[in-house]
């Protein structure tokens, strides 16, 4: 796993995973390398609209994208105060990480603003906060079985309702839920 890269893959929390942050939690990878890897948890969603947040950061909606009902998401412990988008199409923003040819994070409050003047980017999901792993620690508790991982599929994220996204990633895997154990075995 030495030169593993999980930039544009779940991680699925296996059942036996105890850190209440990550228990039953389904992670996007936008970037994994030598120095670490960020995520954003995309099935955790906040008691907060998009339109609550954008309220807050003093940058009114005009006009109707859904926002009373699109949430806020737990994308992880990490800088629970600041807000990233992970979105497609690309764009042109501050502040962005390109993740693919389609899709990218930012953190920019440029990105907001069009969210709430244009509707765009189309398709976002909003978090507060992310979910950062240092040097080689991804790995290591890839190796203790803490998490299965998945190349990405943007459909899950973007098109799926959040309560379904973390069977319907393991689905990709071609195995249910109910079927994972919490004991993990080496060969």
């Amino acid at each position: 796993m030495e030169n593993a890269n999980f930039t544009h893959h779940f991680l699925i929390a296996m059942p036996a995973m105890t850190d209440d942050n990550f228990a039953r939690s389904l992670v996007y990878v936008a970037e994994h390398n030598e120095d670490g890897a960020l995520g954003i948890i995309i099935n955790r969603p906040l008691e907060l609209s998009v339109k609550d947040l954008l309220e807050r950061v003093e940058i009114p909606p005009q006009t109707d994208a859904g926002f009373d009902a699109a949430p806020v998401f737990f994308g992880g412990p990490v800088q629970t105060d600041r807000g990233f988008v992970l979105h497609r199409p690309l764009g042109e923003w501050q502040s962005s990480l390109q993740v693919t040819p389609e899709i990218a994070l930012t953190s920019s409050r440029d990105i907001l603003q069009s969210l709430a003047e244009t509707g765009q980017p189309k398709d976002v999901l909003i978090s507060l906060g992310y979910a950062g792993w240092g040097a080689g620690q991804l790995e290591e508790e890839l190796a203790q079985n803490g998490w299965l991982t998945v190349e990405a599929d943007p459909r899950i994220i973007f098109d799926v309702e959040a309560g379904d996204r973390l069977e319907a990633a393991i689905h990709l895997l071609g195995i249910d839920f109910a079927n994972l154990s919490d004991v993990a075995g080496h060969a």
